[in-house]
């Protein structure tokens, strides 16, 4: 009996090594197509046309639209740097959902916003009607639209309707963008507008950065330990997984912190799903499958240049609560969509990107943790060697690490952020440390997500704390703002740890 137990033992653990090599494998392929895009674009930065671009009067015009829920610290600097954008002509459109804060007093102080009266078209439908409206009297293109709490998705469904131009940047309120982000990630539109539908580009985070008159002038690698570590997931997820799927046109998620539409697009699908907790992945997904349906040909690009600073969670409390809703938005918009699983009709999409997502997204916390168990007992009673043990461990953990120094260095090499050894050191160490703890805890997390979501329980997301950014102003400066525990008949309030979310061994936001 106990050498059948042995043999079982033995064979799952090499399912879940062969598991976890595949899985890196392809992480590897995507860093090899990844490798083959961004240095390149570092080489032609200075050819791009970003000059023309930004003179020319045949650019089309963007309305950027946010939602606003709770943000007072960092809300009127976000704002001055969305309008601060080098970009011909644009627009922002901002949507309250109900704050409870200062969120609205700091922007009415800020940039003397005064009420007007504006007819909704109502293309998209909300659950929410729109309470008022407010224009800037400062001569900038400002809108500030009040709303009861009524959800980020259905917030930014009544920015959309209300947005005056052809393509819609949806922007976190809590997120910072490069002065010439906009103009780089509309490139694609303006070389191919009948077919680009959409485009992404890349978040970072801005914890512990300089940031001044709405612009990162300094990029830093944040203090704590938690914040650091996602340095290195956004990293590994964006330049690695991203850059990868857009070369094999099978991208399946553009960030909600940043994201390019076209507006006549969006309507046609009916806008953010309000139902779905990964709104952002769902949407995407949801365009891939009405496009395809309809056999019109298209194009979802990703730009790894242009870059959105977001403030990600720096506490246990806010990370676990993320993380969940990550992987339940993950399993609810797979489940949504499954007749799209390995169905020819859909290309690259159908057939390679969906199942990867359910074979090393969704199920991947789930092995993960599974391997760790079987592995420590077997050893534990004897049942395998040390030999195989130690391979478990290369497999899962090694490779990893390997890969996320590796997108480092592609950083590195094409980019060049951070520009203190120091912080590349910090960032190397970082890596490392993921895979002591931090990828345990974040697995265990996202099956508590997954498993919340197979219960069809409710959302709680507790408080977010904003700490605001670091070099700013004294009025914002140290500042903080607590979002409340709040769910309604409408559903859960607007998502206050809703950042950035990165693919790739995390999550599919």
């Amino acid at each position: 009996m106990k050498d059948v137990v042995a043999a079982l033992v033995h064979a799952n653990q090499y399912l879940v090594i062969g598991y976890f090599l595949a899985l890196n494998t392809v992480y590897l392929v995507l860093l090899a197509l990844a490798g083959r895009t961004i240095p390149r674009l570092a080489r032609r930065r200075r050819l791009t046309g970003l000059d023309d671009l930004a003179t020319s009067p045949l650019t089309p015009p963007v309305s950027i639209v946010t939602a606003a829920y709770n943000e007072e610290p960092t809300i009127v600097e976000s704002v001055r740097a969305m309008l601060a954008l080098r970009y011909p002509r644009h627009e922002v459109v901002l949507v309250d959902d109900g704050s409870r804060d200062g969120t609205f007093d700091r922007l009415r102080d800020a940039f003397g916003l005064v009420p007007v009266e504006r007819v909704r078209p109502q293309e998209i439908a909300s659950q929410e009607p729109v309470r008022s409206v407010y224009v800037s009297t400062h001569s900038v293109p400002l809108t500030v639209v009040r709303t009861a709490n009524s959800g980020k998705a259905d917030s930014l469904n009544v920015g959309i309707d209300l947005a005056s131009h052809p393509l819609v940047c949806m922007v976190d309120a809590d997120s910072l963008l490069d002065e010439d982000a906009l103009l780089t990630l509309a490139q694609p539109f303006v070389a191919d507008p009948l077919h680009v539908v959409a485009a992404g580009g890349v978040i970072r985070p801005v914890n512990d950065s300089v940031v001044r008159h709405g612009q990162v002038v300094e990029p830093r690698i944040p203090r704590g330990w938690l914040p650091r570590i996602q340095v290195v997931e956004y990293l590994r997820a964006f330049l690695m997984g991203r850059t990868g799927w857009a070369r094999l046109h099978g991208l399946l998620i553009i960030s909600g912190a940043f994201g390019l539409y076209r507006r006549d697009v969006l309507v046609e699908v009916g806008g953010m799903n309000a139902d779905s907790l990964g709104e952002d992945f769902e949407l995407v997904v949801r365009l891939h499958r009405h496009l395809r349906d309809r056999r019109r040909p298209y194009r979802v690009e990703f730009i790894p240049e242009p870059v959105c600073w977001t403030e990600v969670p720096d506490g246990a409390g806010v990370l676990a609560r993320q993380r969940r809703r990550w992987h339940r938005g993950l399993y609810e918009t797979l489940l949504r969509h499954r007749r799209m699983l390995l169905r020819p009709r859909y290309g690259v999409i159908g057939m390679v990107a969906y199942p990867y997502f359910v074979l090393f997204e969704l199920l991947a916390p789930l092995l993960e943790v599974w391997g760790l168990v079987t592995v420590a007992a077997g050893f534990g009673f004897g049942l395998i060697s040390p030999a195989l043990a130690l391979l478990f461990l290369l497999a899962a953990f090694g490779y990893a690490i390997l890969l996320s120094l590796l997108a480092l260095l592609l950083d590195e090499l094409g980019l060049h952020r951070y520009r203190r050894l120091g912080d590349l050191a910090a960032v190397a160490a970082a890596a490392v440390a993921e895979n002591l703890g931090y990828r345990q805890i974040t697995a265990l997390w996202r099956l508590q997500g997954w498993w919340a979501s197979l219960r069809n329980g409710t959302p709680v997301w507790g408080e977010m704390t904003r700490s605001g950014f670091t070099g700013t102003t004294p009025l914002d400066h140290g500042s903080h703002a607590t979002v409340p525990e709040t769910t309604g008949p409408a559903g859960p309030s607007r998502q206050p740890d809703d950042d950035a979310p990165p693919s790739g061994r995390t999550a599919a936001r």
